[in-house]
């Protein structure tokens, strides 16, 4: 029996981005709530397991919600910017994402954060979760709550709630997804069983010696197996800047033949904690050998890297507090997300379609805009495309989370605020990203809190009012629809976001606002964000490209070059680059990125 048992109206489980989301959000709303997280450090993703260069919501207009907030939070931890690889426009420490996020946690008295913890039991009877039995430095407690959250990676309390769950691939025939296996491939090729879900990482930090590579680096040299053709597409130089970070740090996450695992996954979700450590060894050795090679072949110009301290529960400096799991198991849901709902509605800048519910009211509670992206062993999956140009660059069609795939089917007081969400197989490389991960853990713990504050149980919750609740909330207002015209800070957003929810005919298949001219376009002629500190004036040319992209010739030169790649995340910018046919004489506000290489350009002032 438990040594004691405690309550709280609501319960998070799990140290993922989407758990300590889900806990911040139901405090901040109101509710106590208790957080229970396996490791020492919060955040998982963006944090204790390195994954700081976050893919997907980039552009202004889907920077909103926790996500947002955060990424304004990481610009003012570091001063030199955010834009500092090619994988992403950010680029931030681990440490100083935990600080923040421990900043928000102890900053809230109704949120108890408890480290350390290992979930032994979930207690239920019929529809409702009553208690989560649990144990921390060996002693068992019970505690009861109102509403439980599964905020893990991996979907940890799935197993122990005597449900079934989601596992894995589903054929073709299951939702008629245009990207997914047939059943009879499933039968008959053993990869389907070898390899049950997307391969995690373990990622591993190096260091740059200096900002630029040393004379005599080799271009595309061969490492040793099974790695010998990681720098053979993009070369050694952009390999290693893939991932860099302020002050020179480089996140080591390559997916082409370089420290992903394939290996006996099964392991990862296996009961057997021995089975799991194995796995972690090879997972951390596999790492270690990937930074060696790229080590020896750099000429010394990378380093292994000091970026977990020791409280964070890193086996090492370089490496990472946990792995970054891409998928786990997955709850059946109330509605679940497919790979259709990811598409655009037309080819070209699109939007995906609007999910309702029976009665024909939108639905949505979070947005979110990756492409698609899976991660097995051999040659890239075939996907349905999804991505279009915007701003000079490519970024994805933005689709959104019905609330009914936060809710079980089964059980009417617990919600998923991680990776564990209801989505299919396909969906989960478009879905399991850091920034909608924030918001759809926000979503929940709005959720969680109104149920406690309306009496009843999340299931039973009208989505108006939560998505209500997250339009106008005080500190981190999350977008439910998405417009591409209008972005996070634009003084109409928030009556633009509800105007859709009543009427979505106002809002067009292209994602642009068809309720008439009202406030003023944010980003053409304002001041510096916080997001575009390191940006300065310039002038020059800026010359239209025949692929769709741009370039900006600088009437002096800098960081040795004159002609740049031109991007933007601003839509009132990427509104006046469409209208440019020829090459126009230009003052702008913009950040050199040198790794890229582009200049993202905020404003246009004339």
């Amino acid at each position: 029996m438990p040594a004691h048992i405690e309550s709280a109206p609501v319960v998070v489980w799990g140290g993922g981005t989407g758990g300590v989301s889900a806990a911040i959000q139901s405090a901040r709303s109101g509710a106590a709530t208790i957080l229970l997280t396996p490791g020492a450090w919060l955040g998982g993703m963006v944090s204790a397991a390195g994954v700081c260069c976050p893919d997907g919501n980039e552009l202004s207009p889907w920077q909103t919600g926790l996500w947002g907030a955060f990424l304004r939070g990481m610009a003012d931890a570091e001063p030199g910017g955010l834009d500092q690889n090619w994988v992403s426009c950010f680029g931030f420490r681990p440490a100083q994402a935990e600080d923040l996020l421990q900043r928000w946690v102890q900053a809230l008295p109704n949120l108890s954060w408890l480290a350390g913890c290992r979930a032994l039991a979930v207690h239920r009877s019929e529809r409702l979760i009553r208690s989560i039995e649990v144990e921390q430095a060996g002693v068992r407690q019970e505690l009861a709550c109102s509403v439980l959250i599964d905020g893990s990676d991996r979907g940890d309390l799935l197993p122990l709630l005597d449900l079934p769950f989601r596992f894995g691939w589903e054929a073709q025939e299951v939702w008629n997804e245009p990207s997914a296996p047939s059943a009879r491939r499933m039968a008959s090729e053993p990869f389907f069983r070898k390899q049950p879900v997307q391969s995690p990482t373990w990622v591993v930090m190096g260091q740059l010696s200096a900002d630029e590579p040393p004379p005599g680096l080799p271009e595309k040299p061969r490492l040793s197996t099974p790695f010998e053709q990681a720098c053979q597409s993009f070369g050694l130089a952009k390999t290693l800047t893939y991932g860099r970070l302020p002050g020179g740090l480089v996140m080591l996450n390559w997916p082409l033949d370089g420290n992903d695992w394939h290996q006996d996954l099964a392991r990862a979700f296996s009961a057997e904690r021995a089975a799991e450590s194995d796995l972690y060894r090879e997972m951390q050795d596999h790492s270690s050998s990937f930074a060696a090679e790229l080590r020896e072949a750099s000429h010394g110009w990378l380093e292994l890297g000091d970026a977990f301290p020791r409280n964070s529960g890193s086996p090492a400096p370089w490496f990472a507090a946990m792995p970054y799991w891409r998928e786990g198991r997955r709850i059946r849901g109330r509605n679940t997300v497919i790979e259709q709902d990811l598409l655009p509605q037309h080819s070209g800048r699109s939007i995906a379609e609007l999910p309702r519910d029976d009665k024909g009211q939108v639905n949505s509670i979070a947005v979110g805009n990756y492409a698609n992206d899976h991660h097995y062993p051999g040659g890239d999956w075939p996907l349905a495309p999804k991505s279009c140009r915007w701003g000079g660059r490519w970024s994805g069609t933005p689709f959104c989370v019905p609330y009914g795939a936060l809710l079980s089917a089964d059980l009417d007081n617990f919600l998923a605020a991680d990776k564990a969400f209801s989505t299919s197989h396909m969906a989960n490389g478009a879905t399991r990203l850091q920034p909608l991960i924030f918001n759809l853990g926000q979503a929940a713990g709005a959720a969680a809190a109104l149920s406690v504050e309306m009496g009843k149980p999340p299931a039973e919750l009208p989505v108006l009012a939560l998505q209500e609740h997250l339009i106008r909330d005080p500190m981190a207002p999350a977008g439910v629809v998405p417009l591409w015209d209008t972005a996070w800070n634009h003084p109409d957003w928030a009556q633009r976001q509800r105007a859709v929810l009543q009427a979505p005919e106002l809002l067009s298949q292209t994602g642009l606002w068809q309720g008439g001219a009202s406030g003023r376009s944010v980003g053409a002629a304002q001041g510096p964000s916080a997001l575009d500190r390191a940006q300065q004036r310039l002038q020059g040319s800026l010359v239209p490209i025949e692929d769709g992209t741009y370039a900006f010739d600088l009437a002096r030169p800098m960081l040795g070059s004159r002609r740049w790649p031109v991007i933007t995340l601003e839509p009132a910018v990427d509104t006046w680059l469409a209208k440019l046919d020829c090459a126009k004489n230009v003052e702008l506000m913009g950040c050199f990125n040198p790794w890229g290489p582009w200049l993202r350009v905020s404003a246009v002032a004339n």
